[in-house]
């Protein structure tokens, strides 16, 4: 999930140029930047060998006025591991949902579809853009105040739906982990080898349906610690880590984002090779059937809206390429990988999984039961990611909402536990009632895309074009043909099912 954006996994974005170059727009009421924060630039920062920002207690930041440039290669890298989070979990549970061929031939488009109009954002800005300007000041320049109110308001979207998608999968990584501690003190594994790499494998439906007459007294422990409970105890954890007024320390855990990365992909690959071959294409009666095409293929196409979201950032990160000539290709390669990546890991997982693909979960993770060791190794590991990645996404956005309303980034302690308080009340909400990752991602996607993706791309292309005398009628169809394909998606999404 990114960005980010808020990109449900923005570990690495470079650091924003020159605050000189915008002087003019800092004395505007209400004017934000969203990613001016050091400790926000710093972690979307990531690997790229960039210039830090320093900090007067007593003054704003400062920015460095000539930031290093970096190669094309470190720009590929910086696009993918921003673009490539934890919606990698979902993409196998997205290819059932679109059907074998058409889980394929989707990510590609869309992936296609998305570089376009991610490159469009930069292409318009280094045309007609303010000099050093960002995605809402591009916005403000173009087409007016109010598209560049809608620009943040969409960008506060997806930062909420990313904690709610965090905090979701926060809560299932440490119910599964201390489940299986005390399982494994409790002598519940003594005749389970918990290294074997298959065997592992569940069907949450028919797990269900033997619990609702299986185990009508649960113990002690499964009726204070379950997947209800732990979103509320997760508060203890991270409510304390959400006040601070500085999140440097948080920034220092950027690398592990990729090692998650990297490590997801391993297992996947790991568990698919002791599988084997598991589909069926011709016989509806089999356990592995799979359908070609399937109508709730929308689901995916919301879910992919948000995985390639990179569109309210894109422009910082390439602004850092030390060779402007090669964005266009440096762009495309970078969405070439993130394609690659959820292509492999969705359809590895879904043709090798050895269960009906109906069984297959939008947290892949879930299709493991707790003995398995890989899987509780990948949950340890995530869970220890995201409660540093949480509270700097939630920073983030408290940094752009009260910035935006008070003028400042902490206007005081009970306007912070306030916005906190109605964050922290959402994401627990959601993770209690509605613990579907699937859901929050493809409805955040499908929301923010529509303008974010769809619309706001082609409106700033029109825009430039239209300025330069080159506007046709060619291009206008075209251009107001895709925010049309993401109105479609969105109101889709009302209309298909996460299973």
């Amino acid at each position: 999930m990114p960005a980010l954006t808020a990109d449900m996994d923005n570990e690495s974005v470079p650091l924003l140029s020159s605050d000189n170059s915008r002087t003019s727009l800092q004395g505007r009421p209400g004017y934000t930047e969203p990613f001016d924060s050091p400790e926000v630039q710093n972690f979307l920062r990531g690997a790229t060998p960039l210039p830090l920002v320093t900090e007067s207690k007593q003054s704003p930041p400062i920015i460095a006025s000539e930031p290093r440039k970096q190669s094309s290669l470190v720009t590929i890298f910086v696009l993918w591991n921003t673009m490539v989070g934890t919606s990698l979990l979902a993409m196998p549970w997205g290819v059932e949902r679109a059907g074998l061929i058409m889980g394929v031939i989707l990510p590609i488009v869309m992936g296609a579809l998305c570089c376009y109009t991610a490159y469009c954002n930069v292409a318009t800005q280094a045309a007609y853009g303010p000099a050093g300007g960002e995605i809402s000041e591009l916005t403000r320049h173009m087409l007016g105040p109010r598209f560049e109110f809608l620009s943040k308001l969409f960008s506060y979207i997806v930062l909420l739906g990313a904690l709610i998608v965090y905090w979701i999968l926060m809560s299932n990584f440490l119910y599964f982990t201390v489940d299986y501690i005390y399982t494994a003190t409790t002598g519940g594994f003594k005749d389970i080898d918990t290294f074997e790499l298959t065997g592992s494998e569940i069907c949450l439906v028919d797990q269900v349906k033997s619990n609702i007459t299986a185990d009508l007294q649960p113990s002690v422990f499964k009726q204070i610690w379950n997947l209800g409970t732990v979103p509320i105890y997760l508060i203890a954890l991270l409510a304390p880590l959400l006040s601070f007024k500085s999140a440097t320390f948080f920034t220092k855990f950027n690398s592990l984002g990729t090692m998650s990365l990297v490590y997801l992909m391993v297992f996947v690959v790991v568990k698919a090779l002791s599988w084997g071959f598991n589909l069926d294409l011709t016989n509806p009666s089999s356990v592995h059937y799979s359908e070609l095409v399937q109508p709730s293929f929308f689901a995916t196409s919301g879910t992919l809206a948000m995985s390639y979201y990179m569109h309210n950032i894109i422009i910082t990160v390439m602004r850092s390429n030390k060779n402007q000539r090669n964005n266009a290709r440096d762009v495309a390669v970078g969405y070439g990988l993130g394609t690659g990546t959820y292509l492999i890991v969705g359809s590895l997982f879904y043709i090798s999984f050895p269960l009906a693909k109906t069984c297959i979960e939008d947290n892949m993770l879930n299709n493991f039961a707790s003995w398995d060791v890989l899987t509780l190794v990948a949950r340890m590991f995530l869970f220890f990611q995201l409660t540093t990645v949480y509270p700097l996404i939630n920073y983030m956005l408290r940094y752009q909402v009260m910035t935006a309303f008070f003028s400042s980034p902490y206007p005081s302690l009970l306007h912070v536990l306030i916005f906190n308080l109605i964050v922290v009340v959402s994401c627990v909400l959601f993770a209690v009632f509605l613990p579907r990752i699937g859901t929050v991602i493809r409805f955040t996607g499908a929301i923010s895309g529509c303008f974010h993706v769809f619309t706001l791309p082609c409106l700033l292309k029109l825009a430039g074009q239209k300025q330069s005398g080159e506007l046709s009628i060619t291009s206008l169809i075209i251009h107001l043909a895709i925010p049309v394909l993401g109105f479609v998606n969105l109101v889709a999404q009302f209309f298909v099912s996460d299973s």
